[in-house]
């Protein structure tokens, strides 16, 4: 599931299905605790859904640079 804001500013969010966690932990070589948080009351968890414990990937532009950024949900 994928949100998309209607603001040019914010970059797409979507919640990322346990086999692509998986790959990201291992790649990364980093447990899912370490990733930076994102509350579930924040508007694009809210608008996704997003449960805690979930992992939410935001895909940024800057210029000609386009990647990832990853983020775990949180209770507030």
């Amino acid at each position: 599931m994928a949100s998309k804001s209607n603001h040019e500013l914010v970059p797409e969010h979507a919640i990322m299905s346990e086999k692509e966690i998986k790959e990201l932990t291992e790649r990364m070589r980093i447990g899912v605790g370490n990733l930076p948080k994102i509350f579930d009351t924040d508007p694009q968890a809210v608008a996704l859904e997003a449960k805690p414990g979930q992992v939410i990937k935001i895909h940024r532009k800057d210029g000609k640079i386009e990647y990832d950024y990853y983020r775990i949900v949180v209770q507030s």
